[in-house]
């Protein structure tokens, strides 16, 4: 889409004001990043226009996944600006998260003038003259990346990025955007710019698939058990997979990163599948005659321990990709292949066989008794009083380790909101910018559950929440240690080196003190824990919530569970003798 050249422009504008306007119009209402020489005129632009909410992060990481959390909880594009060289370096783990989890970004990235690429430009990232050629960089974490060479190709190119960004396999966008193209001027058409881009439409199903799926249901309709995934929230397709678990009498299972696709207190409720998930998931799939996949490849974080009875099962996959197991596949928009099997089964609602449902796995207690001289609260314990002070509507965001793989194992989805685990390239310190961009994006309180090692990777963006009242709650499970690294060395490597475990820190102090408006508690025990919690629900803006827990407490998570229930060694390791030693 190029301007007219028949005089029919009406004026000119920047191009960055241009750009501005086109993201208000796709509905876009925040924009996450941090400033920076070769993207200013962009906040520029976004600070004179008051459309859409600039929003400086403290770190480029950070505020991808802010990005990343608005578009999760408002399936909206969210959109990240950076500026060139380190700052363009430090988006790329966050796209390559958006990437692997198929979440609709737009990553705007600042770049030198032109004139200056090749001439030794600083921070020049044209691929010229043995410069670094961003394109390459991040061409592998996008679904289409492109350098805006001139001002006139600007609304075309804006128009495909978009759209690729929401057409699956959905994924991030980069527009490289040299300074003086920014402050070039563009001739503005007399239509209205392109506004919000339209959904693509999925090709027809194709009927033989769709004959071949309802074959195999009907010849296993006595037993089903559904596994769903992400894929489910993405499509906003909910309330098409209750249908149609109720028409098949099916349990339904859900993967880590889609606890709040099913309701995970209605009876049909499975559990969590893979390896931080319910042992009635696996029971339930050596009962069923045809595992029905909605909305998931089933990965191997999904299926870990589920391997053998899939071999013994039929399996249904229906979305837009085919599964990581053989079985039938109806491949599609995933509301659509819902709809087209639901459609073809009786209408009666049938009930689901009884089943344990997702009770969790008893707690293993600590691998070995260890000289902890701090008060420390058990997972089960922590996670009960999350669970007691929720709101129904509220977002949660789980981190990696101990603290997440208990989160996922424990605590129901809230009825009205999401829970998201960042399973794809994410990695530790996701929710600090996921939750904060979620909170901004839908107003609703926003969870965010993590370990000390992710607090001290990317926590101070709590600034960020500060600055901008936020309603984020940062739980911060402190076992003054990288936990599940620790346990891996001692169980898989046959003792703990130490390196993991560290000097106690007082996180609720350092953060009060850093902090003086934040409401801030080190809760010493889970009634102290569930009172803090309610006290943030029931106040504006962030509240930040610290508690330590037990370094060797061994977490829900199917690796560890050989090692978990072995009696303890009477010898004291290495592992606990750097532990006293750590601690002292």
């Amino acid at each position: 889409m190029t301007s007219p050249s028949d005089g029919s422009a009406v004026g000119t504008v920047r191009l960055v004001d241009h750009l501005a306007a086109e993201l208000a119009g796709a509905g876009v209402t925040h924009v996450f990043g941090v400033g920076g020489a070769n993207i200013e005129d962009l906040y520029d632009a976004l600070h004179r226009g008051r459309a859409v909410r600039g929003v400086v992060a403290k770190h480029e990481f950070s505020a991808v996944t802010m990005a990343d959390g608005y578009a999760r909880t408002t399936r909206r594009t969210g959109v990240v600006a950076a500026t060139s060289g380190g700052g363009a370096m430090n988006l790329v783990p966050g796209l390559a998260e958006a990437y692997a989890s198929q979440v609709p970004l737009l990553a705007l990235v600042g770049q030198p003038p032109t004139g200056q690429e090749g001439r030794g430009a600083f921070q020049d990232s044209s691929g010229r003259a043995g410069s670094l050629d961003a394109r390459e960089v991040f061409a592998p974490v996008s679904r289409f990346c492109a350098r805006v060479e001139d001002a006139e190709a600007l609304p075309g190119l804006l128009h495909r990025a978009l759209a690729a960004a929401r057409t699956h396999p959905r994924g991030p966008a980069v527009l490289l955007l040299p300074k003086d193209v920014q402050q070039a001027r563009l001739r503005v058409p007399r239509r209205p710019p392109g506004g919000a881009v339209p959904p693509v439409a999925d090709p027809p199903l194709d009927g033989a698939a769709l004959s071949a799926v309802l074959d195999v249901l009907r010849r296993g309709a006595g037993r089903v058990l559904v596994i769903a995934g992400a894929e489910v929230a993405a499509s906003d397709a909910r309330a098409e997979l209750a249908e149609l678990a109720g028409r098949l009498g099916a349990w339904v299972a859900v993967t880590p990163d889609a606890k709040d696709v099913f309701d995970n207190r209605d009876p049909r409720f499975a559990g969590v599948a893979g390896v931080m998930g319910h042992a009635n998931v696996e029971d339930c799939l050596r009962r069923a005659e045809v595992c029905l996949l909605a909305g998931t490849r089933l990965p191997t974080l999904a299926r870990g321990g589920l391997d053998e009875a899939l071999a013994g099962t039929d399996v249904v996959c229906l979305g837009p990709e085919a599964p990581f197991v053989a079985g039938t596949t109806l491949l599609g928009g995933l509301k659509e292949t819902l709809r087209a099997v639901t459609g073809r089964l009786p209408a009666r609602p049938r009930p689901c066989p009884p089943h344990t449902g997702p009770l969790p796995t008893p707690p293993p207690g600590p691998a070995h008794r260890v000289r902890v001289r701090a008060p420390t609260i058990p997972y089960a314990d922590a996670v009960a009083a999350v669970e007691a002070a929720l709101p129904e509507d509220a977002h949660v965001f789980v981190d990696a380790g101990n603290a997440g793989a208990s989160a996922i194992h424990l605590l129901p989805a809230p009825r009205h909101g999401r829970f998201v685990v960042a399973v794809g390239m994410g990695g530790m310190g996701y929710t600090f910018g996921a939750g904060i961009g979620a909170a901004l994006a839908t107003g609703r309180r926003t969870y965010v559950l993590a370990g000390d090692g992710s607090f001290f990777m990317h926590g101070m963006e709590v600034h960020t929440a500060v600055e901008h009242s936020a309603p984020v709650t940062f739980v911060v499970f402190n076992n003054n240690a990288h936990a599940m690294c620790s346990l891996r060395e001692e169980f898989f490597q046959g003792a703990g080196r130490g390196d993991d475990l560290f000097a106690r820190t007082d996180l609720a102090a350092g953060v009060a003190a850093a902090f003086p408006s934040l409401r801030v508690t080190g809760a010493g025990d889970a009634a102290e824990l569930r009172e803090a919690l309610l006290r943030g629900d029931a106040g504006g803006g962030p509240a930040f919530v610290a508690l330590d827990c037990d370094p060797y407490e061994t977490p829900p998570f199917l690796p560890f569970r050989p090692f978990a229930t072995r009696p303890s060694e009477s010898k004291e390791s290495s592992y606990e003798r750097a532990a006293v030693v750590r601690a002292g």
